[in-house]
């Protein structure tokens, strides 16, 4: 059993509400992974997979918060309710008492503080859990993202894992004791 508090199931700030998956959120999210850059992992394949059907069979089954105590939550904007990307904890690269921060922003979002705002906000909800530390993993070819991460107060820790195909990862971790 975890010695952490949990994390919420939603959050909000001034502009954001970070919330619980839907299955009616299934065009959204699948609408991110084409919209990826060409060099990351996970896109629509060649056979259009994953369909809106098979994205929609996950979120009713809940697998993007399938960690008890961390999860990615989808991020909507309050005065309109738009979907407009995730924000949250994931094992990913590292471990559960020290988790990854992830995040992805639809293209219509970027250039508005809002991946800022929403990390910000999973940054404080996960030092109330306890926890001592976060990691975020990022391709070294990802401006925006590190100017997220440099906003939050991250750093670079010597950890680079090296993908000469796709990008190195850069590994950047925060301390959370002065949240």
């Amino acid at each position: 059993m975890s010695s952490f508090g949990a994390f919420p199931a939603e959050l909000e700030t001034e502009r954001l509400r970070l919330r619980r998956w839907r299955p009616s959120d299934a065009g959204e999210y699948r609408g991110l992974w084409t919209e990826r850059d060409p060099r990351a992992l996970r896109r629509i394949d060649a056979d259009g997979r994953p369909t809106v059907e098979e994205i929609r069979g996950w979120l009713a089954d809940n697998p993007l918060a399938a960690e008890p105590g961390l999860g990615l939550l989808p991020i909507e904007r309050r005065d309109n309710g738009e979907f407009i990307g995730y924000c949250g904890l994931i094992v990913g690269r590292a471990s559960f008492d020290e988790p990854e921060i992830a995040y992805e922003l639809a293209q219509r979002a970027h250039g508005h503080g809002y991946a800022t705002e929403a990390a910000r906000a999973v940054v404080e909800a996960a030092a109330n859990t306890g926890r001592e530390r976060l990691w975020a993993t990022v391709r070294d070819w990802n401006a925006a993202s590190f100017r997220v991460l440099e906003k939050l107060d991250f750093y670079r820790s010597d950890r680079v894992t090296a993908d000469p195909e796709r990008g190195d990862t850069i590994w950047m971790t925060r301390d959370l004791g002065q949240v």
